[in-house]
């Protein structure tokens, strides 16, 4: 439990994080195209990289509740051990989704990307998307949690 609390709390102080920075850098670049007339090429770049962190630290957020897609019509309908069963194969499921595209193609594109550089902020491209393995690493912890859960009778994360 201390660990999953850990684990929320840090991702939500790096989602509000770049939440807020979206909204400091809109209002830069609106300032800066409408005001100065001068528009800043690198704030775009930055809010829309800052929005892909920010939605994959969303998701892993949803991870942790056992919030992911499900048709809970169709569990809710069987027997306890059966609903049982269904809700620790979604989240294998999840855990290999985690495993093989977030940690393991986020590694490599992430890897790939190190050479290209952006072009409005002169940073490696892998930089920004280093965040799909950590996302992926994330998500497999919070899987594994959530059958530990599911396993000692716990409905909810």
């Amino acid at each position: 439990m201390k660990l999953r609390n850990l684990l929320t709390r840090a991702l939500n102080a790096l989602a509000g994080t770049s939440f807020l920075a979206m909204v400091v850098l809109t209002c830069w670049q609106v300032l800066t195209r409408y005001v100065l007339k001068q528009p800043s090429s690198w704030s775009e770049e930055l809010v829309s990289y800052l929005f892909a962190w920010m939605a994959l630290l969303g998701a892993s957020l949803v991870t942790s509740e056992r919030g992911h897609m499900n048709i809970p019509v169709v569990v809710e309908r069987m027997k306890p051990a059966a609903q049982k069963f269904f809700l620790c194969l979604g989240e294998v499921i999840a855990f290999l989704f985690s495993a093989v595209i977030l940690l393991f193609g986020g590694a490599q594109i992430t890897s790939l990307a190190m050479g290209q550089m952006t072009s409005g902020l002169g940073v490696p491209v892998g930089v920004f998307y280093i965040v799909l393995p950590l996302c992926g690493v994330l998500n497999m912890a919070y899987t594994v949690l959530n059958i530990i859960d599911l396993c000692r009778g716990k409905e909810a994360a």
